[in-house]
């Protein structure tokens, strides 16, 4: 019977939630949507920013909460690769190695984190090559809080680099020595696979890094240099001038900058793997994530590091459901991948199974599955006296006393099905609340939203002077709203007037604003200081 897996992948700027099912030795991709994240996450936003884009997705792709495995960013985690010498079969005393090793190399105390590890090989020396991986617990509390908060039950929780080095072996098998890069909005994950060997290092060196670039070299908000790298950048594959057009030329040059600096990383990385775990040159690079979408980032990599590149699609010999948007999947296949990593590791079928699930869901589980095993323990009981009794006697007193254990035996079962009956009305109280808290955070998550939404349209040189209903009053001085109107200018927007450009900026967010319109523009006079003009929106 096939079976179907939930998989949300958390990264830096956006989230991606897929529904997989098993197909005989595979899988097959039948739903999938992703959302933007408004912001950051940090420990105090969790629930306002990550349960509002969790929904959407649900509301709008038609994916029914379950049992979900997540995987988070490599930058919330810390990863160890030890060689730990195995004493005989003493366990005992190996974890207590594992236990040190963690308490060396990770910069927290042990109790604040969740670990595990998993043993990949053994070494040349005969040790156990062992990887390790922890999270500090309240932030993996808090992510997998929101997770529960709408309507999900997470049964695994692992990180991007290890999804993806499962989705690379399920899909590719053993290459050799690869690489994996996932070119990130905040990092870049980088992983080296061999055979049992696996490293896997988080570099700094991101998308945001090229949009802080751009916004430098041409003097613009970080908001209009993150437009510009969407819709015109590329990275430079050298010499003196590329494109006849001198913005988009030094935009590529900003590009290739950066790109230098994380192939140095990725040297850098691959040297410490070869000195320190005496592995091979890598053959091939494997790129994913949504940075490495640049036009010509493969190209660079390919001549500057000298090896073959390719962009890592495991939907290219994956099945796909008939409902899926082909066209949409091939540029979405870059964050989805981390999500066919999990799905292989729900199916029992990942090289390697680390699962950072926090102390709190791990006995709220283990609770959960006691209870079926007391209530056959009681009955096993019960069963087993009848079955003295009815060795003993053969006369009419087994009728009786087999009578008298049946009895006992419902008067058992009824005291179960009371407990039950109080658990269900228990858990269905405890359904209500939590739909009610999870209706408040949704729209209070919107409000924010609307807001943050107004704000990045009007930038620092307007501000909001009232907000009634619809109806929103802007206000800004008239020499701002001149440089205003000149920086739109310059970032290639076609209209003249403030109060157009504001509205052409929301109309964009089509994920929020159904329509922006000016309804009034007025004036304190020929001659006065301040500008003002009235906007309606629409917001769905």
């Amino acid at each position: 019977m096939a079976k179907k897996f939930l998989t949300l992948n958390i990264g830096a700027s956006a989230i991606a939630l897929a529904e997989y099912e098993t197909r005989g030795r595979g899988l097959a991709l039948l739903k999938y949507g992703t959302a933007p994240l408004s912001m950051p996450l940090d420990a105090g936003n969790v629930d306002t920013i990550l349960v509002p884009a969790l929904m959407e997705i649900v509301r709008e792709k038609g994916i029914k909460p379950g049992k979900v495995a997540v995987s988070l960013s490599g930058q919330m985690s810390f990863q160890r690769f030890a060689a730990i010498p195995m004493a005989g079969s003493d366990q005992a005393k190996f974890e207590q190695m594992v236990r040190y090793e963690v308490e060396q190399n990770i910069p927290f105390p042990i109790d604040e984190m969740v670990c595990d590890r998993q043993v990949l090989g053994d070494t040349e020396n005969g040790d156990k090559a062992v990887l390790i991986v922890a999270a500090k617990t309240d932030q993996v509390e808090s992510i997998t809080s929101a997770v529960v908060s709408a309507g999900f039950t997470p049964e695994i929780v692992s990180v991007a680099p290890i999804a993806l080095t499962n989705a690379l072996r399920a899909v590719k098998g053993d290459e050799g020595c690869v690489v994996i890069l996932d070119i990130g909005a905040k990092t870049t994950s980088l992983v080296i696979a061999e055979g049992e060997k696996l490293y896997n290092r988080s570099i700094p060196v991101a998308g945001n890094t090229i949009t802080k670039e751009i916004a430098q070299a041409l003097g613009c908000t970080i908001e209009e240099a993150e437009g510009i790298k969407r819709e015109s950048a590329y990275v430079s594959l050298g010499g003196v001038t590329e494109d006849e057009d001198e913005t988009l030329d030094r935009i590529s040059k900003v590009c290739r900058t950066v790109m230098t600096r994380l192939n140095a990383e990725i040297s850098r990385s691959i040297n410490f793997y070869r000195s320190q775990q005496g592995g091979g040159a890598p053959v091939k690079l494997y790129l994913t994530g949504g940075t490495a979408l640049l036009p010509q980032t493969a190209e660079f990599f390919a001549d500057s590091l000298g090896i073959e590149v390719e962009f890592f699609n495991p939907f290219e010999s994956m099945a796909v459901a008939p409902s899926v948007d082909q066209e949409a999947l091939g540029l979405d296949g870059a964050v989805l991948s981390a999500t066919a990593g999990l799905a292989f590791q729900f199916a029992g079928a990942a090289q390697v199974a680390i699962n950072l699930l926090p102390p709190s869901l791990v006995d709220a589980r283990a609770e959960v599955k006691r209870i079926p095993f007391v209530a056959a323990g009681a009955l096993a009981l019960v069963a087993a006296s009848v079955c003295v009794l009815l060795a003993v006697n053969h006369s009419t007193s087994v009728v009786e006393t087999t009578t008298s254990a049946i009895e006992g035996t419902h008067s058992t079962l009824r005291v179960f099905e009371d407990r039950i009956k109080k658990a269900q009305e228990a858990a269905a109280a405890e359904q209500a609340e939590c739909d009610e808290l999870r209706g408040l955070l949704m729209r209070r998550g919107r409000v924010v939203n609307k807001m943050q939404l107004v704000r990045m349209a009007l930038k620092d040189d307007l501000w909001i002077e009232s907000w009634e209903g619809d109806r929103i009053t802007i206000r800004g001085w008239k020499d701002r709203v001149a440089d205003y109107v000149r920086k739109a200018k310059s970032s290639g927007m076609k209209e003249t007037t403030a109060s157009e450009i504001v509205c052409a900026r929301l109309a964009e967010k089509d994920l929020f604003v159904e329509s922006a319109k000016t309804e009034a523009i007025s004036r304190f006079g020929k001659e006065d200081c301040i500008e003002q003009f009235v906007v309606e929106l629409k917001f769905k």
